[in-house]
């Protein structure tokens, strides 16, 4: 599985930026200004890049996250017929990517005249919340026709959704609606954008990429209380950085910054650590490969990522830690040192396992 994260923000806050130095240099197929860019890009793995280093297979494949760079949005855009239509294009992703603008430039002027990101903040919410209760409002209509016929089901769907409407319109987001198990089926039939897991990037000058400014400062209090990951990212430098070419010049940028890693490695874990997802490896001279899955993942289910065929037929599970691998040097080793496990159908798959799947279809 992928992971599939939208970027949203007010136009201006650097969101095609921070998706280009996502790219790392490269040239994204269908990237067009004004529209919609979507973009695949390898996850950085030390630890698959050190299992190659000493299995030297013919290929290695990373796990890969898709990007989806929604052009600036404008206060009350939602409201004008088409207005903020790119929205429709995030629906379908896993976890949103808020930018704020965090930096001064006499360059680029802000769209409000002034640059002030807890301000841009509540104005992207309230056109995210409105989109979705414009959404609501339709599945709404929808599940009323249904209980003027008598539909029990219909009616109890509109009692919540009125109670939803009811939440956006004190200018909160659905991911702090409270409702039961029960009842969460009429909210997942919406595909609402606020109920997406999301994390917040505060766009800073070069200057301010280790330590922040006053602009984080500002806005820090409120992403605090909504219990979210933030991110302090100089998306201008990092798309320099990822234009480099030599590892040692990228190397020598980055210590100028007084940072020890591209910011967008960072973004890629919060994004993974958000979603709950975690990453295994299979290994063998062929090919050394990089695969994601949620937590909690069962070993026949983590098989069928790999093939249909290996849930089906699932015997059992050889697994090996890939630090241990890594210590030990190779598979051989890691038996010796007791190191190498037999587990089952119920056995859950750990980040970072080795994985190697006996079946029989």
């Amino acid at each position: 599985m992928a992971l599939n994260c939208g970027i949203v923000g007010i136009a201006g806050a650097g969101k095609t930026t921070l998706f280009n130095s996502l790219a790392r240099g490269k040239s994204i197929s269908g990237q067009v200004p004004g529209r919609t860019n979507l973009g695949q890009f390898d996850v950085p793995d030390p630890r698959l890049e050190a299992l190659a280093k000493i299995i030297k297979p013919a290929k290695v494949t990373p796990t890969t996250v898709e990007i989806i760079d929604i052009p600036g949005l404008t206060k009350g855009g939602s409201m004008i017929k088409g207005g903020n239509q790119f929205l429709a294009d995030i629906r379908q992703t896993d976890a949103i990517i808020h930018v704020l603008r965090c930096f001064d430039s006499e360059t680029v002027p802000h769209v409000e005249g002034s640059v002030n990101p807890l301000r841009d903040k509540e104005i992207i919410d309230l056109e995210l919340i409105t989109k979705d209760l414009e959404t609501v409002e339709k599945t709404r209509e929808r599940l009323r026709k249904l209980a003027a016929v008598g539909d029990k089901d219909g009616k109890h769907g509109v009692e919540v959704l009125d109670n939803l409407i009811a939440h956006f319109e004190e200018g909160l987001p659905a991911r702090s609606f409270k409702i039961n198990k029960l009842d969460q089926k009429y909210i997942d039939d919406c595909f609402l954008l606020t109920i997406k897991p999301i994390i917040y990037v505060c766009n800073v000058d070069e200057s301010s990429a280790a330590t922040g400014n006053a602009h984080v400062e500002a806005v820090r209090p409120a992403i605090e209380e909504e219990g979210r990951e933030m991110l302090v990212i100089a998306a201008e430098a990092e798309s320099e950085i990822a234009r480099l070419e030599d590892e040692e010049d990228r190397q020598e940028f980055l210590k100028d910054m007084d940072i020890e890693e591209p910011a967008v490695n960072k973004l890629i874990r919060a994004a993974y650590q958000t979603l709950k997802l975690k990453t295994f490896f299979t290994e063998g001279p062929k090919e050394v490969r990089a695969w994601t899955i949620t937590e909690g993942t069962p070993a026949p289910k983590a098989a069928s990522v790999i093939h249909s065929d290996m849930e089906r037929g699932f015997i059992r599970a050889e697994v090996m830690k890939v630090n241990d691998f890594l210590t030990l040097g190779s598979e051989h080793a890691c038996k010796q040192a007791g190191k190498f496990n037999i587990e089952g159908k119920n056995y859950i798959v750990q980040d970072g396992d080795i994985f190697h799947v006996r079946f029989n279809v």
